[in-house]
């Protein structure tokens, strides 16, 4: 029976799920600082936000087309029907399933000049900490390093590895987007780590100006 539940739960749960996330967003009043400055230009570029804080960025990047990476978990079925009723397009992988094939495609389709969403700690942490993938993917692919820093005012946070956030109905949600970061693909091995650390630096800045803005300094 319990095996049973994992089989069928993404299909149960999922249209649940879609449908409470639409709701709560109606009520949303999202602002976004930066953004105009990323949208203007031309080029891909991987928007990054911590694992934590990916349901105000999907509800405010809903039906644009992004791409975005979903496990190949039992609950990444789930989640892959949610981001594709939102809008996205996925491409399915991870670090311990499909990793490879996943980052060839992410680098086609930044290469193709897509825009994608991404979660530098994901899927399993630690959290605040960005791992090397995306690293790579932007490296071979050319495209922007965009970080990003989300809160809301009033939100539910889940006892979770990355305290997951749900903002609450009509909370004030802020998106603040940084200066965008373009890797050399010369960089080696050193350069590289470098630029991660200082990618790292600036997203746990961008979140802390958000959390500071929406009522949570120190959070």
């Amino acid at each position: 029976m319990k095996q049973h539940w994992r089989n069928v739960r993404p299909y149960v749960l999922a249209p649940l799920i879609y449908a409470l996330v639409r709701l709560i967003g109606l009520t949303l009043r999202i602002e976004t600082r930066g953004f105009e400055r990323i949208a203007q230009n031309p080029g891909s570029r991987i928007m990054a936000g911590w694992h934590g804080r990916t349901l105000v960025a999907a509800l405010f990047f809903r039906g644009q087309g992004l791409v975005t990476i979903i496990s190949q978990s039992k609950d990444g079925e789930m989640q892959d029907r949610i981001f594709r009723w939102l809008g996205f397009r996925t491409i399915r992988g991870s670090t311990g399933r499909g990793g490879v094939t996943a980052l060839r495609e992410s680098i086609e389709a930044l290469r193709q000049g897509a825009a994608m969403a991404f979660t530098p700690d994901g899927p399993r942490g630690p959290s605040g900490v960005v791992q090397q993938g995306i690293m790579i993917m932007a490296k071979k692919s050319g495209a922007a390093l965009v970080p990003v820093g989300v809160s809301a005012d009033r939100r539910w946070l889940a006892p979770t590895w990355d305290r997951y956030m749900v903002p609450k109905p009509f909370a004030k949600c802020l998106m603040v987007f940084g200066e965008p970061i373009c890797l050399s693909p010369d960089a080696d091995d050193a350069s590289l780590e470098e630029a991660r650390a200082d990618f790292e630096r600036q997203m746990h800045l961008l979140q802390a100006e958000a959390e500071a803005e929406c009522g949570h300094p120190g959070a």
